[in-house]
């Protein structure tokens, strides 16, 4: 389950519809209702309590999604690059300790996170939204 506060429109979540769980993408939210309307599939539109939105844990394969750069260092660190944003692991496929840094604002994260909540991360620090575009 997710807070629908944590949620900025742009975040890529998973959905619970009727017990099948499918990905998508906040299209708005309503910190009144407490409804977010996920896009799913690319073109279903519908408004879902917190409780039928769940995270998606980040990982290798979400990095790759967003369209990082994945560069390994000597000693098994990984550094994720997009932009002039960036995300550095001490081990491979550890997403247990995370630093981030963009220019000179640097955060060190030590808890396992969500992709929603880099990309809020990623808009806090850059004022841009993080996708899946390339930039």
């Amino acid at each position: 389950m997710i807070k629908i506060s944590e949620l900025k429109t742009g975040d890529i979540i998973m959905v619970d519809n009727e017990g099948a769980m499918m990905e998508g993408e906040v299209m708005e939210v309503n910190n009144v209702q407490k409804l977010a309307q996920v896009r799913t599939n690319g073109e279903s539109d519908f408004w879902y309590g917190g409780e039928a939105l769940h995270p998606i844990p980040l990982s290798d394969d979400a990095m790759k999604l967003l369209k990082f750069e994945r560069v390994e260092e000597e000693g098994g660190g990984v550094k994720y690059m997009k932009g002039a944003f960036r995300v550095h692991i001490n081990k491979a496929d550890d997403f247990s300790h995370l630093d981030f840094w963009y220019r000179e604002d640097r955060r060190h994260v030590n808890q396992p996170i969500s992709v929603h909540q880099l990309q809020n991360y990623h808009l806090n620090m850059t004022k841009v939204h993080l996708t899946e575009a390339v930039i």
